[in-house]
């Protein structure tokens, strides 16, 4: 069986599948890959099944050593990829042979890179997923050094010649979001609705798997009682009491007490998992 030897994981190494929709009634949120159009690729790339098991990596500083031949794709961020000190196209399946030392410098657009191997990385699932939660801690730990990650026996599907679907890297300059109306927007002023889409925002360093706090005028509200806990999903765009929105992402908590003004519309919340600290966003209606 191939396996990938990490040697350095960087500051975030995380398996992640598709996640484990259907059981927020549990108090277990879907989790997953946070940009999943990243790990279909990947996946596609190298002809596996979309849903199979995948390093999510966050920033870069990534070296694994295979120890077999195996086929493998990086999606998502964009930034420097090599092969025993050979550059690796983007966004394209390569042949590692065994020994052979894959590295990812610090990501130049985006901050999450997909690693996605012919035949998925293989841990113990935990209720029908791979994917590590880092807020409810269900599934397997973050990778460490010296960690040896056992790779999946080979799909059926074969490698494709050639990927039909044109790939561009996460933009690093202003990102435009498209909003659904959130169930407790009539809880805001008409100036604070307006302020959401008219005025520009920044992703403030408090971004992770679980929300992202973003940076811009406060938003009033007009309702100033307190909400019972209610279901989040993700995309939920809560604004706590300061004024200030985050948007839940894949590993939230599945309720929430503050108000949600709006929802990131499935669409574009890859585009959000890609989204750096400082980087500009603003928000259109969907």
């Amino acid at each position: 069986m191939t396996r990938l030897r990490v040697e350095q994981p960087g500051p975030l190494a995380l398996v992640e599948d598709l996640g484990r929709p259907g059981l927020a009634h549990l108090g277990v949120a879907g989790s997953g890959a946070l940009d999943r159009g990243a790990l279909r690729l990947a996946n596609r790339l190298v002809g596996n099944p979309d849903g199979l098991a995948a390093l999510e990596l966050l920033v870069g500083g990534f070296r694994a050593r295979f120890d077999g031949e195996a086929w493998f794709a990086v999606t998502g961020a964009w930034g420097p990829v090599t092969l025993d000190g050979r550059p690796v196209a983007p966004y394209t399946a390569a042949r590692a042979t065994d020994g052979s030392v894959l590295e990812l410098g610090m990501a130049e657009r985006g901050i999450r890179y997909m690693l996605g191997v012919r035949g998925g990385i293989e841990v113990p699932p935990v209720l029908g997923s791979r994917s590590r939660d880092t807020l409810a801690a269900i599934g397997p730990d973050a990778v460490e050094a010296g960690q040896v990650l056992a790779i999946g026996p080979e799909p059926a599907a074969s490698v494709p010649l050639l990927d039909q679907e044109a790939a561009f890297p996460p933009p690093d300059g202003p990102v435009t979001i498209a909003l659904l109306p959130g169930p407790r927007a009539e809880w805001f002023t008409d100036a604070a609705l307006a302020a959401l889409f008219d005025s520009p925002w920044r992703l403030s360093e408090q971004a992770d798997r679980i929300g992202a706090r973003l940076v811009g005028p406060p938003l009033e509200r007009r309702v100033q009682g307190e909400l019972a806990s209610e279901a989040t999903v993700p995309g939920s765009i809560q604004v706590a009491g300061g004024g200030a929105p985050t948007v839940l992402l894949a590993d939230r908590p599945v309720t929430g007490g503050y108000p949600v003004i709006a929802i990131v519309a499935p669409g574009s919340l890859d585009a959000v998992a890609q989204l750096r600290p400082g980087q500009e966003l603003r928000f259109r209606h969907a």
